[in-house]
């Protein structure tokens, strides 16, 4: 029988910097194989959430972040990578100097279950065209599409994205969603952070709404749909 254990549990989890409080009692949960965005206006804390589950945030934090019904709340960052954790930034974090390939290569394969290279090319299969290319002469969504690609190479079970559609055309974000579809029904599951309301409702199972350091609620991805035009008003796009 399949565990009913969520991948990923947050509980009462709050965050500080300095006297300056970001997150207040979060409690999200990740079930294996969805996807699951967190929506909501920038300085919500959404990012803020991202860093606590990875271990990055460096300020006071509170609460219980539990990963495949272990607690790794106090963990250091490359024991919960090691463990399937992968993070993929907004600034993406590719080395531009390095080619594609060499970007692919040289991280250490940590995780449980590393991609082959083989694997990531047919998944990406614009990263086999560009895998001679420095990182500096890809576009924002080549680049996107290879930090994406690293993390997996690297044997990431749960991603962890931070706006992956962020200043991208319209028919690149497409390409992206179409890229998380085909991750999560190669068995990845992803939290995603996103603005793009749209684009959430149409790659994602679930949705939590984040405002001040607050999950105010949780929808599906109907209630998401319906809810379109609020919820764009709501975040002020």
């Amino acid at each position: 029988m399949p565990s009913t254990e969520p991948m990923l549990r947050i509980e009462g989890l709050s965050a500080w910097y300095g006297e300056a409080q970001a997150l207040r009692s979060v409690d999200i949960e990740v079930q294996e194989g969805e996807i699951v965005t967190l929506v909501g206006r920038n300085g919500a804390g959404k990012t803020t959430l991202l860093r606590c589950v990875t271990g990055l945030h460096i300020g006071r934090n509170e609460g219980r972040v539990s990963f495949l019904s272990q607690d790794v709340t106090k963990q250091a960052v490359h024991k919960r990578t090691r463990r399937g954790l992968g993070y993929v930034p907004d600034d993406r974090g590719i080395y531009a100097t390095l080619s594609v390939e060499e970007n692919l290569t040289l991280p250490p394969r940590v995780g449980p279950e590393p991609w082959s290279l083989d694997r990531v090319y047919e998944t990406f299969p614009r990263l086999k065209e560009r895998r001679r290319f420095p990182g500096t002469k890809l576009s924002g969504g080549e680049q996107q599409m290879l930090a994406l690609a690293r993390v997996l190479r690297m044997g990431a079970r749960l991603l962890l994205c931070d706006e992956p559609t962020e200043g991208l055309s319209p028919l690149i974000v497409q390409q992206i969603g179409d890229i998380l579809r085909e991750v999560k029904r190669q068995g990845v599951t992803v939290l995603l952070i996103e603005q793009n309301v749209h684009f959430a409702a149409t790659v994602a199972d679930r949705h939590y709404l984040l405002a001040e350091g607050r999950v105010v609620e949780s929808l599906d991805n109907d209630a998401m749909k319906a809810r379109e035009g609020e919820l764009l008003q709501h975040l002020g796009i």
